[in-house]
């Protein structure tokens, strides 16, 4: 089998990728995904959650970029009946009692022309009645209750929402292979030929020979055996780490409209899913993104007790009304977390023909398709409508660390 291009890792990413070269050009595109189907890695459990708001410029367009193709999912992809739909719920951001923040990032995100506004409590209890607008933060120690205390302002995105992970990967493999796009499943490398100084083909662990001159390392928690099989050192420690998340149906005591919230006092975020029926709660916190899990075949599915019982507290405060009953479920995925900053890495590398997407730390889904058009344009030169001008050479290999305040999934 001979191919232009191959990209390893059949994600929100890999896909991303593939789907952004085959719409702009001829190339003979390959995907390899070690899984059997689409969502088996770090996209299925992804909480899809499109938020627009980062810390660094460049981020905040690449996050708008990324979103306005899920807002217009159908034209993207040019499928007649696509599977995923953008929820259009907004992202509420609660920064506890701290008076200035919601002011000043949306006078920044206007600037950048993204839609927000900012909620004093009147406004607030008006648009969500059943949620808290408490600015003090919940005792983990004790777990003891509190008075709440009013007078916060809370910053809305009204473009933000969320998007079925997996439906949209779905529908990405179908408009990619409607453009000759060849994706094979259960297929792992297990290594990459690079003896002339360049790759020229890769192996399967089946072995089946592929010849090729490029491979793009999209495989996620699993990039780092696709470095070793190139030869390379990333030179930025990527660590496949394991993230919790919870979900619960919605009671009928909760009431009212709930977008997706991230409760900055607290260090959760929620958001409906199942047509409003459920909530789905995970951390911010980037103490809660520290577990390395050395095999990413291999690791707790499970969340913790300690977890569970915090989250829920958290989240108990923020919804007052929410029972004490009712089935807590949950599930765990991976990030490929860049401990160095946070960011990805992206383009090519010191070996001629082997390019890297890898590193986003919990931020790849929303960016995916912008992160498609970025190497899509780096490769081909060619720019189409939905693309980003953000250019890739942000997240060069051979970069310096971004300077990042926090390292959560917040930077």
């Amino acid at each position: 089998m001979k191919y232009d291009i191959t990209i390893v890792g059949a994600g929100i990413i890999g896909l991303s990728i593939a789907f952004q070269l085959a719409r702009r050009s001829n190339l003979k595109i390959l995907v390899l995904e070690k899984g059997a189907a689409v969502g088996e890695g770090s996209t299925g459990a992804s909480s899809a959650v499109c938020r627009t708001r980062y810390s660094i410029d460049d981020m905040l367009h690449l996050a708008r970029d990324g979103i306005a193709a899920y807002q217009d999912w159908q034209t993207f992809t040019g499928l007649s009946n696509p599977r995923a739909q953008f929820h259009n719920d907004g992202v509420l951001w609660m920064p506890g009692a701290d008076q200035g923040w919601a002011d000043t990032e949306h006078a920044r995100l206007q600037a950048h022309g993204i839609a927000s506004t900012v909620l004093d409590d009147q406004a607030f209890k008006a648009r969500f009645p059943g949620l808290s607008n408490c600015t003090r933060s919940p005792d983990l120690l004790t777990g003891e209750e509190h008075h709440c205390q009013d007078g916060g302002r809370q910053l809305l995105e009204l473009d933000g929402g969320y998007i079925d992970p997996v439906a949209a990967a779905q529908d990405l493999l179908e408009a990619s292979r409607k453009r000759g796009v060849d994706v094979l499943f259960n297929a792992p490398v297990a290594d990459i030929d690079y003896q002339t100084g360049a790759v020229k083909g890769l192996t399967l662990a089946d072995g089946r020979s592929i010849a090729t001159p490029m491979v793009i390392n999209a495989a996620g928690p699993w990039c780092r055996h696709l470095f070793n099989a190139a030869g390379l050192a990333s030179g930025w420690d990527l660590v496949p780490t394991r993230i919790q998340v919870l979900y619960l149906d919605r009671p009928k005591e909760v009431t009212g409209n709930i977008p997706v919230t991230v409760d900055m006092a607290g260090g959760i975020y929620f958001r409906t899913q199942n047509r409003g029926q459920q909530l789905v709660v995970s951390s911010v916190l980037e103490e809660d993104e520290r577990e390395a899990v050395e095999n990413p075949d291999c690791y707790n599915l499970q969340p913790d007790d300690d977890f569970r019982n915090q989250k829920l507290h958290i989240l108990h405060h923020r919804l007052p009304a929410l029972p004490y009953r009712g089935k807590i479920r949950g599930y765990c995925g991976l990030y490929t977390v860049n401990r160095d900053d946070v960011h990805p890495i992206l383009g090519a590398t010191a070996l001629p023909g082997f390019w890297v997407a890898n590193g986003f730390s919990g931020h790849g889904f929303k960016l995916a398709p912008a992160i498609g058009s970025m190497v899509a344009q780096a490769i081909t030169g060619d720019s189409l409508d939905f693309d980003t001008a953000v250019p890739a050479s942000l997240f060069a290999i051979g970069r310096q660390p971004i300077a990042m305040a926090s390292r959560s999934v917040l930077a």
